[in-house]
């Protein structure tokens, strides 16, 4: 990690693949326009959400040590996210969902440190602080919520993807940055938004990661809870939206119970959610989870499971039935009736045990690929996993003897054997040979002048999952994006706003009160004359301030914005409405 990022015992835990999409927040480079965005933002949400809200929201405020008035500080975040076990890190926009889900897994909040611009203060659809910040946050100070949080993201790192579903990150990450990117052009977003519009609408069957990817929409971001005649918000993509907060609480938003078929109910990240659904209870969410995973092939493997690792085309694991882990990309499988009879990788491959490499079997010794048989022997009922040393010895499975094992699926295997390695139950776990032959029928699938052939012991496959078994047997230090977030050169005219709007937050705290606030809403009005929000700041401290006239004079300007920009009435309004109403938040 950067030696610029504080790290903590919970950050201390992170493998270093996960630690290589960490940033530092660099918090000086928020400007005032930001931190008024995020106090507009703040004020106007926890307003409304006080009523809309699940009651760990405000509580989870506190908790979390997320103030109204200013961006947070995530190492400040930390010192107090630890006393409930958990952590913030900074990243750059939308990271991989495998990895996005790992870092649950480890009790750690993935934060965008970047801010919408005052442009898209109602809705971004880039990951920013405000939906991270105010929206994830809060919610994990419900111990029961922050169990589900960190096992969804236990289960969820295991997902097997497609390969479609990479190219569907990319596009997705891609199309948020340059919508909430200044200056971009329309037919580049029309370009972008229809690139991810074509893909999703050709992903064929939906993988694992895809479905997961689902629940964890319409619970962790789009969740409601209580009952459909009466739910509260809980979801962060909706405690972090002025617009859709409100929207999604009327009778135009379809609400359902929550249950499995949330699975293939797909979302569109670029627009307000239609319909969402109600979970009772938190306790409820761990159920349809866990539902789910029974479905995945990391608890089912066998052929489906096998199947899926090949067609991500992307590092996995299968593990047999006496516990041995086979890491790599798999490329091939024989089956008969069904059943997988023969596990091929392609490249560099290892092999672990509890997720520990097993001694010798890392990528240096398997550099090639890896092949072995799967099932039982041919006419013998015991397998070779639940033979004793003696039942071992009786059929000549035994160290120096040359010997033919054939297998139910017509797998065949010649060789002298070498040695074989046992788990800790005593059972046999893999068997390697000396001038061997691999073959099924005609086919050979290993030939004596490639080596020593390790053959993996096991009758069934009993689970498949993304990923190494053991995260130190590869070099995952590899992540590169397509497209970087984009930051221009700001202009001379946007370096003259930001200083307005620091004038006054810094007469709001007091830091200096010497600046005429009648001189900024006249700069304001010569210079920035569809500036809507600093000029609601000025309103706030004139109202404050029982300057009657000043009030006047901001008021009229309001309403000639609207008059201009009618796109920022109900803005302006929702703005006013809080400060005559006075409310302490």
């Amino acid at each position: 990690m950067s030696k610029t990022i504080e790290s903590n015992s919970i950050l201390n835990r992170l493998p270093k693949h996960l630690k290589q999409f960490i940033k530092p927040q660099n918090y000086e480079d928020y400007s005032a326009i930001d931190q008024a965005v995020w106090r507009y933002v703040m004020r106007k949400n926890v307003d409304f959400l006080k009523t809309v809200a699940h009651k760990s929201y405000l509580d989870g405020l506190k908790l979390t040590g997320i103030s109204i008035d200013s961006i947070p500080n995530m190492y400040g975040m930390n010192r107090i996210l630890k006393d409930i076990g958990w952590a913030a890190v900074a990243v750059d926009g939308f990271i991989p969902p495998n990895a996005f889900m790992e870092f649950q897994a480890y009790n750690i909040l993935v934060i965008a440190s970047d801010i919408r611009q005052l442009e898209h203060i109602e809705y971004t659809p880039a990951p920013d602080i405000i939906h991270e910040g105010a929206g994830h946050a809060p919610i994990i100070a419900n111990p029961e919520y922050a169990e589900y949080l960190r096992r969804f993201g236990e289960i969820g790192c295991k997902a097997i993807s497609s390969a479609k579903d990479h190219e569907l990150y990319e596009a997705v990450r891609h199309l948020s940055i340059i919508k909430e990117a200044p200056n971009s052009k329309e037919e580049d977003i029309a370009s972008a938004e229809k690139k991810v519009e074509d893909l999703q609408q050709n992903m064929g069957e939906p993988s694992e990661m895809a479905l997961i990817r689902n629940l964890h929409w319409w619970t962790v971001e789009y969740g409601l809870i209580g009952t459909i005649e009466n739910p509260k918000i809980y979801g962060a993509g909706l405690l972090s939206s002025i617009g859709e907060s409100a929207w999604c609480m009327t009778d135009e938003v379809k609400k359902s119970l929550y249950n499995i078929s949330a699975t293939y109910k797909d979302f569109d990240i670029t627009k307000p959610q239609p319909q969402l659904f109600v979970t009772p209870d938190f306790a409820h969410l761990s159920l349809v989870l866990e539902e789910f995973a029974n479905t995945m092939a990391l608890r089912k493997g066998g052929l489906s499971g096998v199947n899926k690792l090949i067609n991500s085309n992307a590092l996995g694991t299968i593990e047999l039935s006496t516990g041995i882990q086979i890491s790599g990309i798999f490329n091939h499988v024989i089956e008969t009736n069904g059943n997988p009879i023969y596990i091929q990788t392609l490249g560099e491959t290892a092999l672990s045990y509890r997720e520990k490499e097993l001694v010798g079997h890392g990528i240096k010794n398997h550099p090639n690929g890896f092949g072995s048989p799967i099932g039982k022997l041919k006419g013998i009922n015991l397998a070779i996993e639940d033979m004793s040393p003696r039942d071992l010895s009786a059929y000549s499975i035994y160290e120096e003897k040359t010997i033919t094992l054939e297998f139910e699926g017509g797998i065949k295997v010649s060789g002298e054997i070498i040695t074989g390695k046992r788990n800790l139950q005593g059972k046999i776990i893999l068997i390697s040979f000396n001038n061997c032959t691999v073959t099924h029928g005609d086919t050979i699938l290993f030939k004596p002048e490639w080596g020593i052939y390790d053959m993996a012991v096991g009758k069934d496959i009993i689970s498949a999952f993304s990923g190494p078994a053991d995260l130190n047997s590869f070099d995952l230090i590899t992540h590169k994006t397509s497209s970087e977030t984009i930051h221009i050169k700001k202009s001379k005219k946007r370096l003259e706003l930001e200083t307005f709007y620091q004038q006054v937050r810094d007469y709001r705290e007091g830091k200096n009160r010497t600046i005429s606030r009648t001189k900024v809403l006249e700069q304001l009005i010569e210079k920035h004359p569809t500036d809507w929000l600093l000029t609601i700041e000025l309103y706030e401290l004139a109202f404050l301030g029982n300057e009657k006239q000043l009030c006047e004079n901001i008021l009229h300007h309001l309403e000639t914005i609207k008059q201009n920009k009618p796109q920022v009435g109900k803005l302006i309004d929702d703005g006013l409405a809080i400060i005559k109403q006075n409310v302490k938040v």
